[in-house]
């Protein structure tokens, strides 16, 4: 009889990756590689009784596999107006399968999961890119990623000084609420432009279709991290900021055809994909760190890739075995 399929909720999902532990998995799983196809996409139509203006959903089907060892899939529907109802704006399930027989070995709280993931490859790519005596630190968004970017980032520069900008203001507290533990100044910002001058790193986790960061805003030596726009549509970052700053991305599949923040230059010529300096392959493959200079300004643009997902999975798998 084979083995029972676990199923794995997103409580013991988010005890089994502590961010350092699971930053060292996704180092490790760009070093290897793996199989990666781009991930799908599918527009969801909003129900006809929907009110107007709703926003409908995206799913994504995200596959990932390295033979002989794992295959993983996960299924995630993005949907922006879930706040109305109490539910995150990202909902998804993993499912985790031996690559030598196919069959299935876990599925796992897809939420829990990439939250964790997402937040680590961001604080990955810092780790190389944010200058080393960074100390102050600003999260552009107040959703339910926010709370881990901070705690991600946090692991990899120690900052003393966390500010938090959202439109809602309100949800901007209930975020610094969640962060009483940290070692560091946590302070709710009210000016965008102000926040964004005074940090060394920014991170940047909303649906936003319109830039918030702009690169008139920008100083020398500041680290750019963009997480939310994962469409062409969507946008985080104006021209100027690309234009200023070293871009590096999660994978050059994946951001050069969905980010909005790249795809949108590149269509005005402003950007070329020969002007990304690397990807997270060749951060996580170099001898030290790819920052060259204190004054240098720094992006990083992710969309996800599937790899991150297949790591964080194993990393959980392996825990519970343990």
């Amino acid at each position: 009889m084979s083995d029972p399929i676990r199923v794995i909720d997103a409580a013991t999902v988010h005890a089994a990756l502590p961010y350092g532990r699971l930053i060292e998995a996704l180092r490790a799983a760009f070093r290897i590689g793996g199989q990666v196809p781009v991930r799908s996409h599918f527009h969801i139509a909003p129900p006809p009784d929907a009110p107007q203006g709703a926003a409908g959903g995206t799913l994504l089907v995200m596959p990932a596999w390295q033979p002989g060892r794992h295959i993983g899939i996960k299924a995630v529907g993005v949907f922006p107006d879930n706040g109305a109802v109490g539910l995150p704006s990202v909902i998804g399930t993993y499912v985790l399968f031996d690559a030598k027989t196919g069959r299935p070995q876990a599925v796992i709280d897809g939420v829990a999961l990439t939250l964790r993931r997402t937040a680590c490859a961001s604080a990955l790519a810092a780790a190389s890119l944010a200058r080393p005596d960074a100390q102050q630190f600003l999260m552009v968004g107040a959703g339910s990623l926010a709370p881990h970017l901070i705690r991600a980032h946090h692991a990899v520069r120690r900052y003393r000084r966390i500010e938090i900008w959202n439109r809602n203001r309100a949800r901007a507290e209930a975020v610094a609420e969640k962060l009483g533990d940290l070692n560091a100044a946590i302070v709710v910002a009210d000016d965008l432009e102000s926040a964004v001058r005074s940090a060394d790193t920014i991170s940047c986790a909303t649906l936003s279709r319109e830039p918030l960061v702009r690169g008139e805003w920008l100083r020398p030596g500041q680290h750019v991290d963009l997480v939310g726009g994962f469409t062409p549509e969507m946008r985080e970052a104006d021209d100027a900021a690309l234009d200023r700053a070293d871009v590096w991305v999660d994978t050059r599949d994946g951001a050069l055809k969905e980010a909005g923040d790249l795809v949108q230059p590149m269509k005005h010529g402003l950007l070329r994909p020969e002007d990304v300096q690397g990807d997270l392959f060749e951060l996580c493959r170099a001898d030290g760190p790819a920052r060259r200079a204190d004054d240098q300004i720094t992006l990083f643009k992710s969309v996800g890739t599937a790899l991150e997902d297949l790591a964080a999975a194993e990393l959980v798998v392996e825990g519970l075995q343990a």
